[in-house]
């Protein structure tokens, strides 16, 4: 088997430790395959080598059909990490909140809009933005029926590798949530045949909301706020953007 290594020099403590586990939560059988983990360091982590290929619509059919079962095999609660891994957990570089929460509007507002929020740096005017849509949040206004998803937490583009064999995962950022959230990141970065995957998801899945689609700006909210700590810029602006019609 080929395979390659992913190293840094200056690592957050528990980096690679993170994504290893997350690989491991979301080997589901019948889901999405991830990409296997030789070796994991401190410093380093040796996975297997994937082959490429041009990504088919038959293709994304087939992982919005196994991104399902991913999702269906569920976490304990809103905000549970891999089960097996106790450090901190990451989206990119940055420390991520994985602390058990009985609603997902709570754990959404409360460990991924707020801390996020107040990392950017915005005015005193758009941080009343993201307080007023936390309040909303956990008050439970956008809850509804729907167990926790077990997701990907990163699910953007370059973490989806088209193989010869279909869509193979890398780079995590595991945790339990709401499946948008996936869905969201995929369509706010792009995707092949996005809308394919998006409306295979959604005929496949017991789980959505019928206004799903209504709502994937609200989940945009997070990887945003975290791009607008990481590169600044414009993200910031989008943030404030997308939560707005949600307060």
């Amino acid at each position: 088997m080929e395979t390659w290594v992913k190293k840094r020099s200056h690592t957050p403590p528990g980096l690679f430790a993170a994504e290893a586990a997350g690989l491991r939560w979301l080997a589901v059988e019948r889901g999405v395959p991830v990409v296997g983990v030789i070796e994991q360091g401190e410093k380093s982590i040796t996975l297997e080598r994937l082959g490429r290929a041009t990504p088919t619509e038959r293709d994304a059919t087939q992982f919005a059909q196994k991104l399902v079962r991913t999702h269906d095999a569920g976490a304990t609660s809103f905000g549970q990490g891999p089960p097996d891994y106790f450090g901190l957990s990451y989206i990119a570089d940055l420390p991520m909140s994985c602390e058990l929460s009985a609603s997902w509007g709570r754990f959404y507002g409360e460990q991924r809009v707020l801390p996020y929020a107040r990392q950017a740096g915005f005015s005193t005017e758009d941080m009343k933005v993201f307080e007023k849509l936390t309040s909303r949040l956990v008050e439970g206004v956008f809850d509804d029926e729907a167990p926790p998803a077990r997701l990907h937490g990163d699910l953007w583009s370059g973490n989806v590798m088209w193989t010869p064999t279909g869509a193979v995962l890398i780079d995590p950022s595991a945790h339990g949530g709401h499946r948008l959230t996936d869905l969201a990141m995929m369509s706010l970065f792009g995707l092949p045949f996005l809308e394919t995957v998006l409306t295979t998801y959604a005929h496949e899945s017991e789980f959505l909301p019928t206004d799903w689609r209504t709502l994937i700006d609200l989940h945009q909210v997070y990887p945003l706020l975290v791009h607008a700590v990481l590169f600044g810029g414009g993200y910031a602006h989008q943030a404030v953007r997308a939560a707005r019609p949600y307060v």
